[in-house]
């Protein structure tokens, strides 16, 4: 999903925690990530991690698809609500949900969180692996709802130490890069409960756990800007000994696939980055049936938005000629069903938040990131005050965002990849296992350090300050 340069110190231990282990293990009270250094000085309260950690087991073990996280809705909402949010649900019509904690007179931070899972059956082996079949969190998603979660606990705790109003947004649809504009435009999320004036998230990655990384200021962006599409190609049923009779939607989509596989290659330039993967291919039921239509299901990811209309276009003709050289006498459907634009961290609230994060855990864990060409339907919260349309970076009107990676990956794993062995898994790998020990810990307390930033500082953190 992503580089970076750097690494963490080997950890004490050799693999991922498991089950009731990691549990124990998570809430000890001299735990500490790679690096030798407690995050934040000091251990986070033993109760309010060991919250965290159940929660983000419950919900490993318990994972919801894109438009069906009621579930997991419930679990975040319990927990808002526990800590002194004021919580509304169906927030743009699906399962999303705000929480606000208000402390006095202030700025308004939002904390994000994703809440779906993948289709991805697990092979993690973990104790506390999914109890769904087909579905997994592979992305994530549960590890960010439980530092999200640990974060406000936190905040809600040392209230005395900030001012202002944090916002927690628990979206759906991250993975069809539906759910933050519903909340958005269908939710009017900014208009019902405020602009925020920074909006701020983490995702995890395959880096060593215990470290943070940052895109480098001046650098690319830090994710690609995609379109998906659907597209649904005709074609005439029957039986499969008559092919003559037939127009086989199966072959059509088998020269459709391979077509648009040249597509990013022959409409880019040879140094513009830009990726079209055909995902899903589905048409028919049995091998003796010819079928009469056949579904694709793609994506484009570039770097700017003209590179995504180009190759957009490009594929639409791609499709429509194939079908022509087919002979079907349907025209093909193509449908974009979600665009989300390139992601942008806003370069003056991301460098406060990278100092916040250096000072919590040392220079050496917080590291550069390389723009990769994963998507993300975040850059929506950074949507221009008045249009709803997401301005580019620095944008007037647009609201501040920054986003860091989390790093995921125990020490054995790390050391065995890097010694040559087998790689770590990725995101959305059936084998993605984040080692909660060092990871969950670091991801809330760098989400409180990164809220503090834009919060004002209470009266203890007045004479703190002063001091």
């Amino acid at each position: 999903m992503v580089t970076a340069a750097g690494t963490a110190k080997d950890a004490d231990d050799d693999g991922h925690a498991t089950g009731a282990e990691a549990a124990r293990e998570a809430v000890r009270g001299d735990r500490r990530a790679p690096g030798g250094r407690p995050p934040g000085g000091g251990p986070l309260p033993r109760p309010l991690l060991r919250a965290a950690v159940e929660l983000y087991l419950d919900l490993h073990a318990h994972p919801e698809l894109s438009g069906h996280e009621h579930r997991t809705a419930d679990r975040l909402a319990a927990r808002l609500a526990g800590h002194g949010c004021t919580v509304t649900r169906s927030v743009g019509g699906g399962h999303g949900l705000v929480g606000v904690l208000r402390n006095g007179p202030g700025p308004t931070v939002l904390l994000r969180t994703e809440l779906d899972a993948l289709p991805v059956t697990e092979a993690t082996g973990l104790p506390y692996a999914s109890t769904t079949p087909g579905v997994m969190h592979a992305c994530g998603h549960d590890l960010h709802i439980a530092a999200v979660a640990g974060a406000v606990a936190h905040l809600a705790a040392t209230r005395d130490t900030w001012r202002g109003t944090v916002l927690v947004v628990g979206q759906p649809e991250e993975e069809t890069l539906r759910g933050a504009r519903s909340m958005l435009t269908e939710g009017r999320l900014y208009e019902r409960f405020g602009v925020p004036d920074a909006v701020l998230a983490q995702h995890a990655a395959p880096l060593p756990a215990g470290t943070l990384a940052h895109a480098p200021a001046g650098g690319p962006p830090l994710m690609a800007g995609s379109v998906a599409v659907e597209a649904v190609l005709h074609g005439r049923g029957g039986h499969a000994a008559t092919p003559h009779l037939n127009l086989d939607p199966v072959l059509m989509a088998a020269a459709t696939v391979l077509r648009l596989r040249t597509v990013a290659a022959e409409a880019t330039a040879p140094a513009e980055q830009a990726v079209l993967t055909v995902g899903s291919v589905r048409a028919g039921e049995r091998g003796n049936i010819t079928p009469d239509h056949a579904e694709l299901s793609l994506t484009i990811r570039a770097f700017t938005e003209e590179a995504l209309d180009r190759l957009a276009a490009a594929a639409e003709r791609v499709v429509r000629a194939e079908a022509a050289a087919s002979g079907a006498q349907r025209t093909p459907e193509f449908t974009v069903t979600a665009r989300s634009p390139v992601l942008r961290p806003d370069p003056a609230l991301t460098a406060r938040v990278r100092r916040a994060h250096e000072a919590l855990l040392g220079p050496g864990r917080v590291l550069d990131l390389a723009g990769s060409a994963a998507t993300e339907d975040f850059p929506h919260f950074a949507s221009d005050r008045q249009s709803g349309d997401a301005g580019p970076g620095g944008s007037a009107g647009a609201v501040p965002v920054a986003y860091w990676m989390l790093g995921t990956t125990g020490a054995g794993p790390w050391r065995t990849a890097r010694a040559g062995g087998a790689p770590v898994p990725p995101n959305h790998a059936p084998g993605f296992a984040p080692d909660v020990r060092a990871a969950l810990p670091v991801g809330i307390e760098a989400l409180a350090a990164a809220a503090r930033q834009v919060l004002d500082p209470g009266p203890a953190g007045a004479r703190e300050a002063a001091s």
